[in-house]
């Protein structure tokens, strides 16, 4: 089990993360008449606070008024630690596409809670410059700021981390007598709730293409099903490219009479669809004539000029739909009397 090597870098991932957090920070100083005098981005780097306190005090130019190395913001991660109030099912995997190639899938045991400390020093010679960056920080944390982490690259699999505050303190340091301050230092401490994958193992199972539940009404593991729903992916665009007709027409986004060159070929309840719009068939009044329901499928109607080409959506489309495209479900009920039960082995209903 040990020393099957795999490295998703979550942890480095997560580091990152909580930086980039704090890189876009500015403070300002302005005169009199509330004119800016001079505006200057925060600094931020990794490091422990004390390798930057040490060498705030070997600087013996910042003894000046607006500090030129101050303000500045160093973080650091400072634990890891496991969380049992999040934990699931040690034995539970899951399956996921994987993003190099569609039709494989990857099997992943669920992830392993634990919660990263991270530690962000804000070094300020004025206070007013280190208030002024704690106002642009502690309002997006009530008590959490949830960021998006893509964990594990080769499976697509992004999760939003909350970053917790969970600390706030300060202190002043000075240099020889306490008439000389050398630095100002709030200390804000945060938890970043993450997940750790194992590694990554394919497996030969396909996509779940359907989905079946049988109900019945009684409780006992004997209990035949006495009604199935069964639920597909319904494709939403037209990915064989099969051509129903055109339209011989403008089309407003409201019309619902359809004037398309031949309509022989479209029976009640075809889909169809003209650009990114779907339309479904609610009539065939001529050769040449239709009426359709617009917008459908929460497609949007739009305007459609004459000779555009009305595509014909079928099941084979649904089973041409690619992985990230969005899709909608084809669903069926049936109810049954017969006494039988569903048998997942040999894929078919038995007495």
């Amino acid at each position: 089990m040990l020393g099957t090597y795999y490295y998703h870098e979550i942890i480095r991932k997560t580091i990152i993360g909580f930086g980039t957090l704090f890189n876009n920070i500015f403070i300002k100083h302005e005169g009199i008449d509330d004119s800016t005098l001079d505006e200057t981005k925060v600094g931020l780097a990794y490091g422990p606070q004390q390798k930057f306190f040490s060498k705030i005090r070997e600087q013996a130019n910042l003894t000046k008024a607006v500090a030129i190395t101050l303000p500045r913001m160093s973080f650091e991660m400072t634990s890891v630690q496991y969380d049992p109030t999040r934990k699931s099912g040690i034995t539970q995997t899951f399956k996921a596409s994987d993003t190099s190639d569609g039709n494989k899938l990857k099997k992943v045991f669920m992830p392993v809670p634990y919660n990263i400390g991270f530690e962000l020093s804000i070094f300020s010679k004025l206070n007013d410059d280190a208030l002024q960056i704690l106002e642009q920080i502690l309002p997006y944390f009530q008590p959490s700021f949830n960021i998006s982490i893509n964990l594990v690259s080769s499976i697509g699999e992004k999760r939003d981390i909350p970053i917790v505050l969970d600390n706030i303190s300060f202190r002043d340091e000075y240099e020889g007598d306490f008439s000389t301050r050398a630095a100002l230092i709030y200390t804000l401490q945060f938890t970043a709730k993450a997940y750790l994958f194992g590694p990554v193992a394919k497996t030969s199972d396909g996509l779940i293409k359907k989905v079946q539940v049988d109900y019945s009404t009684d409780t006992l593991p004997s209990a035949r099903r006495q009604m199935r729903y069964v639920a597909t992916p319904k494709a939403l665009k037209n990915y064989d490219g099969d051509t129903a007709t055109t339209l011989t027409e403008d089309l407003t986004t409201t019309e619902t009479r359809i004037s398309v060159n031949n309509s022989t070929t479209l029976t009640v309840n075809s889909r169809l669809v003209i650009d990114s719009e779907i339309m479904k068939v609610v009539s065939v009044v001529d050769s040449t004539t239709i009426i359709v329901k617009r917008s459908f499928d929460s497609s949007i109607g739009a305007i459609h000029a004459s000779g555009a080409i009305i595509g014909l959506l079928t099941t084979a489309d649904d089973a041409l739909i690619e992985l990230g495209d969005d899709f909608g479900f084809n669903e069926f009920d049936e109810f049954f009397d017969d006494g039988k039960t569903y048998s997942p082995t040999k894929q078919s209903d038995i007495l």
